[in-house]
């Protein structure tokens, strides 16, 4: 028999501003919500690597190794059009869009239902 689903308020939208977070608790688990480019993205507080509670972690634009044509590392930038969140137990980082990390395709956040309407924000769990 399938586990009912349950559509729980978790705060006004206001709680969660551009490029920040909400962790919170619900149904017996910790919730990590975040808005980037206007969307809100949510996952289980649990890091794929060894259970940190990741979504307490710092949020950091990804970093990436600038190339020059002959190959050659020319140092780091940071991408503003990627966000990440970084586990404070062992710096393991997910792209905060997909969950995933950027190293390890298989490994990734537990995604959960958001959705937001004039009244606030909700997730299903």
């Amino acid at each position: 028999m399938p586990a009912t689903t349950q559509r729980i308020f978790v705060g006004p939208s206001a709680e969660v501003p551009e490029g920040g977070r909400l962790v919170v608790d619900v149904a017996g688990m910790t919730v990590g919500i975040f808005r980037f480019q206007g969307r809100l993205y949510a996952y289980q507080n649990r890091c794929a690597h060894q259970g940190g509670p990741v979504c307490q972690g710092k949020i950091v634009p990804r970093v990436t190794e600038v190339i020059d044509e002959n190959g050659a590392s020319r140092g780091f930038t940071f991408d503003e059009t990627r966000l990440h969140i970084v586990c404070p137990w062992h710096g393991y980082e997910y792209d905060i869009q997909t969950g995933t990390h950027p190293g390890k395709p298989t490994a990734k956040l537990l995604r959960v239902a958001v959705e937001e309407n004039p009244s606030g924000i909700y997730v299903s769990v």
